[in-house]
């Protein structure tokens, strides 16, 4: 009997420790409005395996949840990349930058000193 709850009890630890695979992390993504905002966690949560995606318009930082076993932080990283945003560590291609809405066009100071007076980023 002894033999039988311990193996039960074994088995239940690594059934817990198993489903723990949900890694945080954070990633600096450029980017001024809440449009920006939307596109960048729009495309982060249809990335595989991530659970949670939450954008901060003032300190550009992303916060993340995801299952590590189906994807990872520089695969969350190019799909960001691909729809205009840079990172801290990769940068959007020119025509897709391009291609984002003028007033999302965050490597232009116009937009950015634009983005300050209005106080639009205020009320995030």
């Amino acid at each position: 009997m002894k033999k039988l709850i311990l193996i039960a009890v074994i088995l239940i630890q690594t059934a817990v420790f198993a489903q723990d695979k949900n890694t945080k992390a954070s990633l600096e993504v450029n980017g001024v409005c809440l449009m920006c905002k939307t596109r960048i966690e729009k495309t982060s949560l249809n990335t595989k395996g991530v659970k949670s995606a939450v954008w901060d318009v003032k300190t550009h930082e992303l916060k993340l949840i995801f299952d590590a076993r189906k994807t990872n932080l520089k695969a969350i990283e190019k799909n960001i990349v691909a729809v205009g945003h840079d990172t801290k560590n990769m940068k959007a291609k020119d025509e897709v930058y391009k291609s984002i809405d003028a007033c999302c066009q965050y490597r232009d100071q116009a937009v950015i000193d634009a983005e300050e007076i209005t106080g639009y980023n205020a009320n995030v």
